[in-house]
């Protein structure tokens, strides 16, 4: 139980029918958060895409939008996840579905073949695992104007982290996924994007071209978006036994995460 949508999944499939308190309220503030940037971006077109959309509702980043009538592609390889996707869009003849497993020399051509416009909208981007070279396949191809990316927020800055992509790569549900917050900051911004909020464990990146938000380093963000939230435990409480990272210096940090990832060892990359 190491993200609120596993815990959501464990819950409910252990009692069926269980609604959970709270959950709308979580979900509506993700999409107020994201709400609040595309309507201060000068948007070409209103086309979305999500990678990683599960069952298209539970803490979804683009069922607004596409409730609103945006187009888009929603992306999900679980068979389970998927058929509840299809279900959520039956009717919604503007947003493609597609049941794949998305992987970096995947990606690119699965975007052309749903014809996505270079410079759509919006990007969510959340597969659990080597979502960095995921990213950096989309943006050597395609400049969308809001980038919502998962991050593992358990890896505090500076600390660069992430899963190296291959193709036996499965996340064993812990605290072994994705990239960390200074990774993704780097990656954005060698392609001339400006890190704007950390909200939790979404990272949220616009083109510096059209942002007018003040850009913040990643140290920064992870202070306001995660490290100072109130209810950061009572969301997170199973990165209670990751929090000790937070009071070491970078180099003791990353003795510790390769301590941690021993049986890992060459699945990722960790530097300074």
């Amino acid at each position: 139980m190491y993200s609120l949508n596993l815990a959501k999944k464990v819950l409910k499939a252990a009692i069926p029918g269980l609604r959970l308190p709270g959950a709308r309220r979580l979900d509506n503030q993700h999409a107020d958060v994201i709400d609040r940037y595309l309507e201060a971006l000068p948007l070409t077109n209103k086309f979305c895409v999500d990678i990683g959309a599960s069952d298209g509702v539970t803490m979804s980043n683009s069922l607004r939008l596409f409730t609103r009538g945006w187009s888009g592609l929603a992306v999900e390889c679980d068979p389970a996840a998927f058929q509840r996707l299809t279900s959520v869009h039956s009717e919604r003849d503007r947003v493609h579905l597609c049941k794949e497993l998305v992987t970096p020399p995947t990606v690119v051509p699965l975007l052309q073949s749903h014809q996505v416009p270079k410079d759509f909208a919006f990007l969510t981007l959340d597969i659990d695992g080597y979502d960095h070279f995921v990213l950096e396949q989309i943006l050597a191809d395609y400049r969308p104007s809001l980038i919502c990316t998962e991050v593992n927020e358990k890896i505090p800055p500076p600390l660069k982290f992430t899963v190296r992509w291959h193709p036996g790569y499965t996340w064993r549900q812990d605290h072994f996924y994705g990239q960390s917050i200074e990774q993704a900051a780097g990656l954005a911004g060698r392609h001339g994007y400006s890190l704007v909020e950390l909200y939790y464990n979404n990272a949220l990146f616009i083109p510096e071209e059209i942002s007018t938000f003040p850009a913040l380093t990643a140290i920064e963000a992870y202070r306001l978006g995660y490290v100072t939230k109130p209810d950061r435990a009572s969301r997170f409480p199973w990165n209670s036994d990751m929090d000790d990272l937070l009071q070491m210096d970078p180099e003791e940090a990353v003795a510790d995460l390769n301590r941690r990832f021993a049986e890992r060892r060459g699945e990722y990359e960790l530097q300074l």
